[in-house]
């Protein structure tokens, strides 16, 4: 009995162990780097603010929004440079914090954004790696609200797959030097998007490029900038939000 007991004790003590163990490599992320921290910054055409979501606003009164859900263990404000970029040209850009710095914590986040923002008549979501599966979750489920869908280096589920519906746009943007996606993964992705989906593999690109937080433990070499590969999914993103704008 006595032995039964203490090996309660061992166990109860090992379980807490390995949970503070998670929770203290989920809560420390990657990222951001400098360039992040300066997109950030509010300026005459792009009003930030950073609670309870990161926010870029265009002063020019957008009707279309694009909710952004980062990258497992990744800080959000490590997306900042890319989704600036998509406010500066007229688009509402809203980054999504994860409880724990991961995404399949909080799949629904995209709801209280929507809610808070009634101005805006068309939305599309989208995310990088986890926060990209998480986005095709989300818009599977809100296709009434959801017209578009964006994925950086991430692959829906096939029980999210939106292969069936036509009133849903899609974008999938991958690097070839990306060492956690594989190309069987990349197919998936277009497989489970939305018909006649675009697609766009950026050639010398990886998997941490498309944030600005550094290398990623076994994601592959870039052979192209930061800035270059960010650049190329900006412009695919920037075609998807002005498809659904002219709807």
């Amino acid at each position: 009995m006595k032995y039964l007991r203490y090996t309660g004790i061992a166990l109860a003590v090992l379980l807490l162990v390995a949970v503070g163990g998670f929770v203290i490599w989920a809560e420390t992320p990657l990222g951001p780097l400098p360039e992040a921290t300066a997109a950030m910054q509010p300026s005459g055409t792009v009003n930030v603010t950073s609670s309870p979501w990161i926010v870029f606003e265009p002063a020019s009164l957008p009707t279309t929004g694009f909710i952004f859900y980062p990258g497992a263990r990744v800080d959000e404000r490590s997306y900042a440079p890319p989704l600036r970029a998509l406010a500066e040209q007229g688009f509402l850009a809203v980054i999504v914090p994860m409880p724990l710095n991961l995404a399949i914590f909080d799949p629904s986040g995209a709801e209280r954004v929507i809610a808070a923002y009634p101005q805006i008549t068309h939305w599309a979501i989208g995310g990088h790696s986890m926060g990209g599966a998480m986005a095709a979750t989300y818009a599977n489920d809100n296709l009434d609200v959801v017209k578009g869908l964006v994925l950086w280096a991430a692959y829906p589920q096939e029980s999210d797959s939106l292969a069936a519906q036509q009133g849903v746009l899609g974008t999938a943007v991958f690097g070839t030097n990306d060492g956690l996606v594989d190309e069987l993964e990349r197919q998936q992705a277009l497989d489970f998007m939305p018909p006649e989906a675009a697609s766009l593999l950026i050639a010398g690109g990886n998997h941490a490029q498309f944030g600005s937080y550094g290398d990623q433990p076994n994601d592959g070499v870039a052979t192209i900038t930061r800035a270059d590969q960010q650049a190329q999914t900006v412009a695919a993103t920037l075609e998807l939000l002005r498809n659904i704008a002219e709807r």
